[in-house]
C-alpha cells in the first residue's frame, strides 16, 4: 500500500525529537541489529536498521575457511523505517558463517560475535541434531513520554541478556513483541517509532545477533488492546511487521497475515495469525472466529502433511485453557472444537500448542479418550507486568507449572530419530530455572 507523506514526516520528526537510542555505545551508524531471521540449508535472512539513510552491505565467510562473499547493497530509507533485509545465499548446509556489517563502506564494530549457522542436511544420513528454541511474549519497553501516568509497566530488561546465556539456536517471539500506545496504532510513523524504540534498547542487541528469530503477533503489536479483524489500519500493521521481522513467509495464497511455517531440523514450527481475521470478542451475532476458515483449513492440511515428531503450533492466545475468560480460545468454542476435532479425526500426531498473551506462564495437558493428550505451553511475560492466576480454574494446568513473574522458556530437543524428547525449561528474568517438564515424542502418537 502507499504510505502517506504526512506519516513519513511524522516518523522523521519523532526520530529527531526523541533521538532514538543507538544500538552501540560508540558512534555506530546502526540503530538496531543485526539479527538473523529464518535460516534454511542454502540461505539465511539477516535484518538490521540504520539510524538514517545509508548504503549497507554484508561481507560473510565460512568460519572454517574459504572465500569471502558480499551481499547486495541496500540503501535504507525513511519509507522503510531505515530497515534492511538481506538474503544471503551461496551457503552450504550445516556450516557456521561469520559476517561483517558495512555502512557507507565503514565496518561496524560489535562487542559480540555476528554469526549464523545454516540448517544441517541430516535426513537419510544420521539422527536429527539436538537444538534449542527460546520462547517469550509480552515485551513492554518503557517510554515515559507516551506511557500512561503512574508506575512504569515494563522492567527487567536483563531478561534478554539471560536468554543469550542459554544459547538457543532460534527464538520464537509469541506476540505483543512491542506495545503500541495511543499515538502509535493509527499511522505508519507511529508503528515504526514503537518498533524502533523497543528494538533499540542496549540489553536486546546481543540477543538479536546471538540466534535466529521468528515471530507472530498478538493484539498489542497489531493494533489497540484486544484488536481484531475490524481494525481499519491492519494492512499498515502487517507492512510494519514485515519490515521488522525476517520470517520465511507471510500469509499464503491470497490470504494476508503473518501465517507461516518454519521447518527447523526435525521440528515444524507453525506460526499462526490470531488477529487479522478475528471476530470482535464482544460481538454476539454472525460467525465467531479467530483463525478463519481458510487459515484453519491450511493448518489442518499442513499438520496432516507434516511428519515432524513435534509440531509446535504457535498462536498469540491460549488454546487448551477451558476457562472462557479474557481472550482465551474457549470464548470461540465452535471454532476451537472444530480445530481440536480435526486434529483428532485426522489422527495428527505430535501437536503441541505454544502461546503467550496471559502475563503468566504454565503448562496445560488435556487428556483425550483413545488418543494421546494435547499439551500447551504458555510463556508470558518477558518485560511487561504480571497477572495472578489464583482465581482461574484451568483444570488442565499441570501442578507446579505456574509462573507468576517475568520469564522465558527454552525447549531442548534431543535423542535419536525414533526417540526424540522435548525438555521444557522455564526461567526467571535472571536465568534461574523455575519449571522443568519433559515430553517424549512417543507419548504424542
Amino acid at each position: 500500500m502507499m504510505i502517506r507523506r504526512s506519516a513519513l514526516l511524522m516518523f522523521a520528526a519523532l526520530c529527531l525529537l526523541f533521538r532514538m537510542p543507538a544500538a552501540q555505545a560508540n558512534e555506530s551508524l546502526l540503530q538496531a541489529g543485526p539479527m538473523p531471521g529464518y535460516a534454511d540449508m542454502f540461505e539465511v535472512k539477516v535484518w538490521l536498521q540504520t539510524r538514517e539513510a545509508h548504503a549497507v552491505h554484508l561481507v560473510y565467510r565460512d568460519v572454517q575457511g574459504g572465500a569471502e562473499m558480499q551481499s547486495e547493497t541496500i540503501n535504507t530509507s525513511r519509507s522503510t523505517a531505515f530497515t534492511a533485509l538481506f538474503v544471503l545465499d551461496r551457503l552450504e548446509p550445516g556450516r557456521r558463517y561469520s559476517y561483517d556489517v558495512y555502512v557507507d563502506g565503514r565496518k561496524q564494530d560489535f562487542e559480540y560475535a555476528t554469526e549464523f549457522t545454516t540448517q544441517k542436511l541430516w535426513q537419510y544420513r544420521e539422527d536429527p541434531p539436538a537444538f534449542k528454541v527460546a520462547l517469550g511474549s509480552c515485551a513492554f519497553i518503557n517510554d515515559s513520554t507516551y506511557d500512561r501516568p503512574g508506575k512504569a509497566y515494563g522492567g527487567d530488561y536483563r531478561i534478554f541478556e539471560s536468554i543469550v546465556t542459554k544459547k538457543p539456536d532460534v527464538m520464537v517471539w509469541l506476540g505483543d513483541n512491542v506495545y503500541f500506545r495511543e499515538p502509535d496504532w493509527n499511522t505508519f510513523s507511529g508503528m515504526a517509532y514503537r518498533y524502533t524504540h523497543g528494538r533499540s534498547i542496549p540489553e536486546m542487541q546481543e540477543l538479536l545477533a546471538a540466534c535466529n528469530h521468528l515471530a507472530i503477533w498478538d493484539d498489542h503489536d497489531f493494533g489497540p488492546n484486544d484488536s481484531d479483524g475490524s481494525f481499519w489500519n491492519k494492512e499498515t500493521a502487517l507492512e510494519v511487521f514485515k519490515l521488522f521481522w525476517a520470517n520465511p513467509s507471510y500469509g499464503f495464497s491470497n490470504m494476508p497475515g503473518v501465517t507461516s511455517l518454519a521447518e527447523w531440523n526435525d521440528v515444524d514450527i507453525f506460526l499462526l495469525d490470531n488477529r487479522y481475521n478475528r471476530s470482535p470478542n464482544k460481538r454476539k451475532t454472525g460467525k465467531r472466529q479467530i483463525l478463519g476458515d481458510e487459515q484453519l483449513e491450511w493448518l489442518i492440511s499442513a499438520l496432516t502433511f507434516s511428519d515432524a515428531p513435534f509440531k509446535l503450533v504457535c498462536i498469540g492466545g491460549q488454546v487448551l485453557n477451558p476457562v472462557a475468560r479474557y481472550e482465551n480460545y474457549a470464548n470461540y468454542h465452535e471454532e476451537r472444537a472444530r480445530l481440536l476435532g480435526e486434529i483428532e479425526q485426522n489422527k495428527i500426531s505430535g501437536v503441541v500448542f505454544v502461546s503467550g498473551d496471559r502475563h503468566h506462564s504454565d503448562i496445560s495437558k488435556m487428556d483425550r479418550s483413545g488418543t494421546y493428550p494435547l499439551h500447551e505451553l504458555t510463556v508470558s511475560p518477558l518485560t511487561s507486568g504480571t497477572y495472578g492466576i489464583s482465581n482461574e480454574p484451568n483444570y488442565f494446568r499441570l501442578e507446579g507449572s505456574s509462573v507468576g513473574q517475568r520469564n522465558f522458556a527454552v525447549l531442548s530437543f534431543s535423542g535419536p530419530k525414533e526417540e526424540r524428547v522435548m525438555d521444557i525449561h522455564i526461567y526467571a528474568a535472571d536465568g534461574t530455572e523455575l519449571v522443568t517438564h519433559s515430553i517424549k515424542a512417543s507419548e504424542l502418537r
